[in-house]
């Protein structure tokens, strides 16, 4: 199987070269264009899914020997979560070649988190069942990169600690608002705010409600935090 222009110029930004290359057509091709004769992604991003994990439990192993488990948790989580494997999606340009059913693509899933993570983990297993273990283990390493080295700084849920923040002081949770939504349908941005009971607030927008509270979240506990300081 022969890999058209833009599936060859991809495997040079992922940096692996299939001896399968059916494997990687699979992996990239959502289940809004499967078939009988098109098998979807959702085996390969089940598959993807493990052995990332795998790889980045060993890591962060290997990254701080003394680490208990209660501190490589939150950083394991932020590793593998969703946010950050889009985020390494975009980085290497996966969006651009999904293969999507017209509705989807229509609807502006090249951007959507979920479809750009999914297809991430989806490679990574497309990775592993072409040249094993450690050929994925090196492509996580080298995408996820700096990610693993500073990812004390990420690890913390930012809603959760500021509502721990919060309730140390005897103050009630903080409330989050939706103050605008622009965009299309397909492509939409929210504008959150983070709110405290004393009139603190902080704003952020993103493609997703969810990291757009994160988002605020952090910047008031940030804020909050230098007060405290």
């Amino acid at each position: 199987m022969k890999l058209s222009a833009d599936l060859s110029a991809f495997t040079k930004r992922l940096g692996h070269r299939f001896k399968r290359p059916d494997l990687l057509v699979r992996a990239l091709t959502h289940s809004s264009l499967s078939s009988p004769t098109r098998p979807d992604n959702q085996r390969l991003e089940f598959l993807g899914d493990r052995v990332l994990g795998l790889v980045m439990a060993e890591a962060l192993l290997e990254a701080d020997g003394g680490a208990t488990e209660g501190q490589l948790a939150p950083r394991f989580n932020a590793l593998v979560r969703r946010e950050t494997c889009a985020e390494v999606a975009r980085e290497i340009g996966l969006g651009e070649v999904l293969k999507l059913g017209r509705s989807e693509m229509m609807s502006g899933g090249r951007r959507k988190e979920a479809l750009l993570a999914d297809a991430m983990e989806a490679v990574i297993a497309a990775v592993y069942r072409d040249a094993g273990f450690d050929a994925a283990k090196a492509l996580v390493l080298r995408l996820w990169g700096a990610r693993i080295g500073a990812v004390e700084s990420d690890a913390r849920d930012a809603k959760t600690a500021l509502q721990e923040w919060a309730q140390a002081r005897g103050l009630p949770p903080p409330v989050y608002a939706e103050i605008a939504r622009e965009g299309p349908d397909h492509a939409p941005q929210f504008t959150i705010a983070a709110r405290l009971s004393t009139g603190e607030e902080a704003c952020a927008t993103a493609g997703a409600k969810r990291q757009a509270e994160q988002t605020a979240a952090r910047a008031l506990l940030e804020r909050m935090e230098a007060k405290d300081g």
